[in-house]
């Protein structure tokens, strides 16, 4: 195997500490081609389809990347935002706001930046970037807050990978999830009172999550189970009843059954029953995004609505809350002990000194 060339080091380059925080992606811009070239890696990841993968090849490069990308760059171009793709835009600004946030705890010198599983800026890429900053420890933060092999784990895959091509590789840590972090509650549900307070409240709430097909749980993977801890710790939190919530599954795709019961289908179900008001949230996501801004925000409302529904609201994501990027820092905090090691001049040119000493070249 061939290494990656190690960047300049001279022995008065403090060591840092990165944390790296991980989303799933987005293309480059709301366009065919774009969205082509995104959706081909996304959807080329065993983890996300598990199907043999010639059957799949077919598939993917017959059908769908021909028909696919016109229809959901035309969904992206409906929520871009000026500065660009909505995910991308506000996990951009969290990074910055970590980074502040996190200066003002301690001294230790800390790298924050983000990247994306799918997309620019790559995780390799990002790794480097952090690697030529001298960053000696990485803690890796993959930004979804319930564990899934689709998601959190195949975040985890490229980066060991990329370590694998590195001659002097970093100490490394990852956060798995944060689904039932008492923060990260509490900021939910501050979230969907401060939504409430300004446009009053509805008759149902409706904590929609991203859906995975049923064999994923039947298979062992743990994410219905901790979608389901978030929805009953946020219901407490803002004091509702079994009557007043429900806990939903979105973004299906194929015939293949996948976990229920179906944002779509109880939407429609609350809609006939001429549900007077329903809000939907989406506690899986931290940052808004095509499934939550058209899919959610837009497709949902019009379900509900032509169903028979009544008022709708769509209650955003955490995005730069600035209550959830104090819980963001918590987290943080809480897996950097032992990391957080201040510098101290005098043992630096102590360092420096002994290095000399054993002929280093500086």
């Amino acid at each position: 195997m061939a290494y990656l060339t190690e960047p300049s080091y001279t022995h008065d380059t403090p060591q840092k500490t990165g944390i790296l925080l991980v989303n799933l992606g987005t293309p480059d811009a709301p366009t065919p081609q774009a969205v082509r070239t995104y959706l081909k890696e996304f959807l080329s990841d065993p983890r996300v389809v598990e199907i043999p993968k010639a059957i799949w090849w077919l598939i993917l490069n017959g059908i769908i990347l021909n028909t696919r990308p016109r229809k959901s760059a035309a969904k992206y171009a409906a929520v871009w935002m000026k500065e660009g793709s909505p995910l991308r835009v506000h996990t951009e600004k969290q990074t910055v706001l970590l980074q502040g946030y996190l200066s003002q705890r301690t001294k230790a010198p800390l790298v924050v930046e983000f990247a994306m599983r799918y997309g620019n800026p790559s995780i390799p890429s990002v790794l480097r970037k952090l690697k030529e900053q001298n960053c000696q420890r990485i803690l890796v933060v993959p930004m979804y807050p319930q564990y899934a092999a689709s998601t959190t784990a195949t975040a985890n895959d490229i980066v060991f990978d990329e370590l694998q091509h590195m001659r002097n590789t970093p100490a490394l840590r990852t956060i798995k999830h944060f689904h039932d972090n008492v923060g990260y509650i509490r900021t939910l549900a501050n979230n969907i009172q401060d939504y409430w307070a300004k446009n009053g409240t509805p008759e149902k709430l409706l904590m929609s999550f991203h859906g995975l097909p049923q064999f994923t749980l039947d298979k062992g993977d743990p994410y219905h189970c901790e979608c389901r801890k978030t929805g009953r710790l946020l219901a407490q939190e803002l004091g509702l009843k079994p009557d007043q919530y429900a806990i939903s599954f979105q973004s299906r795709f194929g015939k293949a059954e996948w976990l229920k019961p179906y944002t779509t289908a109880t939407l429609k179900e609350w809609g006939a029953l001429q549900t007077m008001r329903v809000d939907v949230v989406c506690p899986g996501f931290v940052a808004d995004c095509l499934e939550t801004l058209e899919e959610i925000a837009m497709e949902g409302k019009e379900d509900f609505q032509h169903a028979g529904g009544g008022e709708y609201h769509y209650i955003p994501c955490l995005n730069e809350r600035n209550d959830w990027i104090h819980a963001l820092t918590d987290l943080v905090m809480e897996n950097l002990q032992g990391w957080l090691d201040e510098p101290k001049a005098d043992e630096l040119k102590l360092s420096l000194q002994r290095a000399q000493a054993a002929g280093a070249k500086l």
